[in-house]
């Protein structure tokens, strides 16, 4: 008999890894292509990989929580996470200094359908499963 809570954190640690590979190839290519991808001025190099350095270990938390239950916590810390993926394709609503290449496009739509995938597990585990009111009921 499978433990279908086990077999939920395996499915999420599979999405959260999958996402975290997505985000720092495409947080990485960013960085290092800053010019030819498209956004504000105001971005860095500095900055990109300092968001996906501080925002990785949020994800990481999230994960740790929802092992642990929290799963509002896990909800809160992970939804977090995500907008460094779902954001991605922002890129879009800025004007294109130079041509992407099609991996710049790939990244883009990898990290942004990543980051639906996890949102996608995180509203299927509140609103369907509804696995926070299984930790409610046993208090």
């Amino acid at each position: 008999m499978i433990n279908t809570s086990s077999f939920r954190q395996t499915i999420l640690l599979a999405i959260i890894t999958l996402n975290l590979i997505s985000t720092w190839l495409h947080y990485i290519d960013n960085a290092l292509f800053l010019s030819r991808y498209p956004g504000p001025t105001w971005f860095t190099s500095v900055g990109v990989i300092s968001t996906v350095i501080v925002m990785t270990p949020v994800g990481l938390l999230g994960y740790w929580f929802y092992t642990k239950g929290m799963f509002w916590l896990a909800y809160f810390l992970l939804a977090l996470y995500s907008i460094t993926s779902i954001s991605s394709p922002v890129h879009y609503l800025f004007p294109m200094v130079a041509p992407m290449t099609w991996k710049m496009h790939s990244l883009i739509w990898l990290d942004g359908f990543m980051g639906l995938l996890l949102i996608s597990f995180l509203l299927w585990s509140s609103l369907v499963l509804k696995e926070w009111h299984s930790t409610l009921s046993a208090n």
